[in-house]
Parts: structure tokens; C-alpha cells; sequence
């Protein structure tokens, strides 16, 4: 890819880029949220049509008019937004829009064993005839995968592929990179993971602002000149200077328990005014259900919730809400924004009560007063209020989400995996912002998977296991061993130090 230029109107979103990938490769791409990642290869994959600039295939040049033209090519694409037909099975999902025929009807015996024969190449253990609505996250993904490899791809672009995976699903999803690099294939790797980016490239290329920064051996870098590259300044320290100071107890909440026997089992802790609790554990430990049952999502059947003392009842989110929680949820994209609709609409949607006129009428003016807010003090990136939501990056969408819940003025606010899929830079932005809130007095109940990141934002940390408190622990003092350790503690009917290995 040759000076690729890609304008909207507004914002020029590519200035000249260029990328050089070689076939057997690895290739990093990598940026702050907005940098121009996705819209390069949207530009390669045929989704948007570059202003200028050349693209070259295997020495040959070309313009795919669209997706189909680049599939048909050997370009395939991974997006990290899966989107599958959950209601049909995985054969369906693979061959959709090119079923095999055997004169006019569909060759069901050639789909099944082309399908069951990429599998066994890349050690997927899945009923190819089972819907994909029963498949775990990391299942889809491996489909999506074993699709792109259905297409005999060339190159193969990869999207925070790892976003949603345990550390044993990556390590088997390194296992088939590994496979077809082995036959050739090149694949384009955006993940803002460090540690990821350092041990599976073989190249890496920097973009900042919609320009190129620089492209590299992986040999040659380190995480910090990695991100030197990226944000274009030195950031040694990972995370704000902590300025809060946790005061008396907000909230209690005492012996939260589902009578489902994979719910949550006697679920006991305090929140202090000003303070933050990381929510730690491994997948499936039940951690978002304990903010989902704070928000009035699930039903409780026995314990309480207390708020400066007094028992209150969160039946619904509505009544949450009414109470002063806040909930930004884990799945940004089916749960947090509403895409085809405008910044202003995703930023004032859970206030609507507060820009009422006269009973009935809405004041366009408190609105757009109240989404400029949310754009200077989250330092959102877009053209406009009226720019949609989806044409963000995924730190920009955070970002709104979050001042979205701010304008409702809550008292406790609950933040489950956020940033999941964001740069390093939006990421120190948004630990800053939690920072704030907490020293202005808010409870902030903050879910993530990343330890140092549990360790660097939060005050005190409560380990879940199998549904159930395994213990408490001061940020200031623990370790990410002792944090594995007590995440293992009630798993049942698995080898304990295998767990923790895993």
C-alpha cells in the first residue's frame, strides 16, 4: 500500500500512508485509537474507497470495488466485532453467499468435509453443525478465522483478535498464526498488547493521526519505545498518581446470593466514598454479575444493598439509576452505544428527564450544552455533535459512554472491563478520569482482566471465585500471584495449580 489518503468530511483520516507486508509475516500494526488502523485496511478490504494512493497484490495493482472483490482475491479480514449469523450453524456461517452446488442444490457432504478438513489443519474442535449462537466468544472468533482460511486467503487481517480471550485461547490462537505463516500466508495484527505485539511480529508499523510514524523489526523494539512511537511522548509512568482519598462507607452490600447454582453465592463487601474497587477473577468467576445485580439487571434471592446505611431495592435499572448507580457496560458495541445514531443522542439518552421544557418539549439547547461537556471534559475526537457514535474509534465511543453516565450525577459508578480495545494513550486518559471521580467523593466499582491495571487504578481489590468472595486484598500490598491464588480458590472439580498455571 502506496500514499493511501482517505478523507471524510471533516477529517483527513489517512495523509500518505504506507505499508509493506511480506508474505510468511507477521506484521504489527499499531496506534492510538483513532490513528488511522482500521480505516487503512477498510481501505485494503474494499469497505471504504481510498482518495488516493496505489495498492499492489503480489506485485499486481488493484481496487476492490468491495469486500466480495477482496475475498475473491485473497484478502481476507477478521473484524474484531464479530458479525455471525448466531442463529444459523457454523457451516452456514463459513460457505453463506457461496455454497458449494451440486448442480442446483447445495453439496452438503463437500461444505461438511472442506469445513471438518480446515479444522483438523488448525485444531479447531467444534461441531461444524451447531448454531453459533451456543459457541463461547472465543469459539466464534477461531470460526471467523477458519473462514478467512476457507478463502485460500493470501493475506489475512487480524483485529484485536485476542480482545476477548483467555490466555490459553491466545496461546492456541498463536498456535494456527504460527500454522499459516508456515504456508505463507501474511497476516496484518492490530492489538494495542504489547506483550502480544513483542512475541508473535515479525514487523511492526506505527501510525499516529492518520500518518506513518515508522515501520520496524520486532527485534528492534521494547514496550516503551513502542509507545514513545505511538503517543509521540514518553510515558514511563502506566498510570496516574493517585489523588483520592477514600473516606466513610457509601455502600454495603451484604450476602448477595442467586439461587441458581452458577450465580453468585454469598456475595459480602464495603465501598467507601471516594474510593475504588477493582473486581478481579478468572472468566466465568461471576465478576459482571455482581455489577449486573447492583444495576437491578438480575434477580437477587437473598441479601441487601445499603446506600449511606438505608436498604434500598434495585429492581430495574430504572430504579439504579433513580438511586445513583451507574453502569458502563463490558460489550461496548451490543450494550453501550446505539451506532447509527449521533454523539448527541448517545450522550444524553440516560438524562432525558433533565432537558424537559414545559412538561412535554425538549430543549435542543440544554442538549447540545450538555454534549459539548461530554466532548471537552472526555476530550472525545470527532468532526461534530451530529457525527455517529459508530464512526468513532473504540476509545472515543468509551469515552462518551462514560460522560453519558456522568451527566446522570451518580453516586456509584461501575465500569466492567473498560478498557477493553483501547490504546495505551485513551487508556491513561480514561484511568485519569476515574481517578478524578473518585477524589470528588463518587464509589467507583471498576471490573478489568488486566492485573497491573487492577494493581496501578484501583484501591483495593476483591477476588472472585466461582461465584464467590475469595478474599480482599490492598492494591498498595499484592501481587498478581496472590491475586491467581485466590481467583483458583473455589473452582471445583479442577487441578488448583493447574488453573493457576493456566
Amino acid at each position: 500500500m502506496i500514499d493511501i489518503c482517505k478523507e471524510f468530511p471533516g477529517v483527513k483520516a489517512l495523509d500518505n500512508v504506507s505499508l509493506n507486508v511480506k508474505p510468511g509475516t507477521v506484521h504489527a500494526l499499531m496506534g492510538e485509537n483513532g490513528a488511522g488502523k482500521s480505516t487503512l485496511m477498510k481501505c485494503l478490504f474494499g469497505i471504504y474507497q481510498r482518495n488516493a494512493g496505489t495498492i499492489y497484490l503480489e506485485g499486481k495493482e488493484v481496487t476492490f470495488q468491495n469486500t466480495r472483490q477482496a475475498l475473491d482475491n485473497g484478502v481476507s479480514m477478521v473484524h474484531q466485532e464479530l458479525n455471525q449469523v448466531r442463529q444459523r450453524n457454523i457451516l452456514d456461517n463459513i460457505w453463506l453467499g457461496r455454497y458449494p452446488k451440486k448442480g442446483l442444490v447445495i453439496d452438503e457432504d463437500k461444505m461438511y468435509n472442506d469445513t471438518v478438513e480446515i479444522f483438523k489443519d488448525l485444531d479447531i474442535d467444534v461441531d461444524p453443525r451447531v448454531k453459533v449462537s451456543t459457541l463461547s466468544v472465543s469459539q466464534m472468533q477461531m470460526i471467523e478465522i477458519a473462514k478467512a482460511v476457507s478463502y485460500n486467503s493470501k493475506v489475512i487481517v487480524m483485529d484485536e483478535p485476542t480482545s476477548s480471550l483467555t490466555e490459553k485461547e491466545v496461546d492456541h490462537l498463536f498456535r494456527i498464526i504460527s500454522k499459516l505463516k508456515s504456508k505463507n500466508v501474511a497476516i496484518i495484527y492490530i492489538s494495542h498488547k504489547m506483550e502480544e505485539i513483542l512475541k508473535i511480529s515479525d514487523y511492526v508499523t506505527v501510525m499516529r493521526d492518520g500518518t506513518l510514524i515508522d515501520t520496524k523489526s520486532a527485534k528492534e523494539l521494547t514496550t516503551d519505545i513502542i509507545i514513545s512511537m505511538m503517543v509521540g511522548r514518553d510515558m514511563s509512568d502506566r498510570f496516574p498518581p493517585k489523588v483520592n482519598h477514600p473516606g466513610e462507607v457509601i455502600l454495603e452490600v451484604e450476602g448477595l446470593t442467586e439461587n441458581d447454582r452458577f450465580g453468585l453465592k454469598d456475595v459480602s463487601f464495603k465501598l467507601k466514598k471516594g474510593e475504588i474497587l477493582g473486581i478481579a477473577g478468572l472468566v466465568g468467576s461471576k465478576r459482571t454479575e455482581i455489577v449486573e445485580a447492583l444495576f437491578g439487571m438480575r434477580h437477587i434471592d437473598k441479601g441487601s444493598i445499603k446506600l449511606h446505611g438505608n436498604v434500598i431495592e434495585n429492581k430495574n435499572p430504572k430504579r439504579a439509576l433513580d438511586n445513583g448507580f451507574a453502569l458502563v457496560t463490558e460489550e461496548r458495541r451490543s450494550t453501550g452505544i446505539f451506532p447509527q445514531l449521533s454523539i448527541t443522542f448517545n450522550s444524553i439518552i440516560s438524562n432525558m428527564g433533565a432537558y424537559k421544557v414545559n412538561g412535554c418539549f425538549l430543549s435542543d439547547k440544554k442538549m447540545a450544552g450538555d454534549t459539548k461537556w461530554v466532548i471537552d471534559s472526555m476530550n472525545v475526537k470527532t468532526p461534530s455533535q451530529k457525527t455517529t457514535i459508530g464512526s468513532l474509534s473504540g476509545g472515543n465511543q468509551q469515552k462518551v459512554i462514560i460522560g453519558r453516565w456522568l451527566l446522570t450525577n451518580p453516586e456509584i459508578l461501575m465500569l466492567d472491563e473498560p478498557t477493553r480495545g483501547i490504546d495505551v494513550g485513551a487508556k491513561y486518559e480514561i484511568y485519569q478520569l476515574i481517578n478524578d471521580l473518585a477524589s470528588k467523593d463518587k464509589g467507583i466499582i471498576m471490573i478489568s482482566s488486566e492485573m497491573p491495571e487492577l494493581i496501578g487504578v484501583t484501591d483495593r481489590i476483591l477476588v472472585m471465585s466461582n461465584g464467590r468472595v475469595a478474599g480482599i486484598v490492598d492494591s498498595k500490598n499484592t501481587t498478581q500471584e496472590e491475586i491467581m491464588k485466590l481467583s483458583a480458590k473455589f473452582i471445583e472439580g479442577e487441578n488448583y495449580e493447574d488453573k493457576v498455571t493456566n
